[in-house]
């Protein structure tokens, strides 16, 4: 598996480059966006047909970073935590949250954030598909992952 992903590295570095525009404009911060795509995986299905192989996300893993995700949101930009508008809290909202006395949401998971970033990934992956396609990589990147073995 990780040797037709080992292939693309240089190519996923060049997708990122491009695709940097849409994270600027998306909900999320650069930093967060690493955190997203470090939670994702990709896999090629049907990758011995040629019609019907597509490059896709695998995002099972980024529920459980979700709330991390947040707290990355939350940071200030020196690392510190970021004063928040309205709700306030301060020590004891912090102690009665740390004791699952706060109010909070119980799972941690913002579901309309999760889409976003699902959204998201699945165009990066349509991005990187379409890029090794037109870099004529796709069906050496491809038999790779049919083989498994060298290209």
């Amino acid at each position: 598996m990780s040797d037709w992903q080992d292939m693309i590295v240089g190519d996923r570095m060049a997708v990122d480059d491009e695709f940097s525009t849409e994270v600027d404009g998306s909900p999320f911060s650069r930093q967060e966006w690493g955190l997203i795509m470090t939670a994702t995986s990709f896999e090629i299905t049907d990758p011995g047909d040629e019609e019907a192989a597509t490059l896709v996300a695998d995002t099972s893993e980024l529920p459980a970073v979700m709330p991390e995700l947040e707290r990355v949101a939350e940071m200030g930009p020196m690392g510190g935590p970021q004063e928040r508008s309205g709700g306030g809290g301060g020590l004891i909202g912090s102690v009665l949250d740390s004791l699952g006395l706060g109010g909070g949401d119980d799972d941690g998971v913002d579901e309309e954030r999760l889409e976003a970033a699902e959204s998201m990934v699945d165009r990066y992956a349509e991005e990187l598909q379409s890029h090794l396609e037109t870099e004529g990589r796709w069906t050496e990147v491809r038999a790779a992952a049919a083989g498994g073995g060298e290209p």
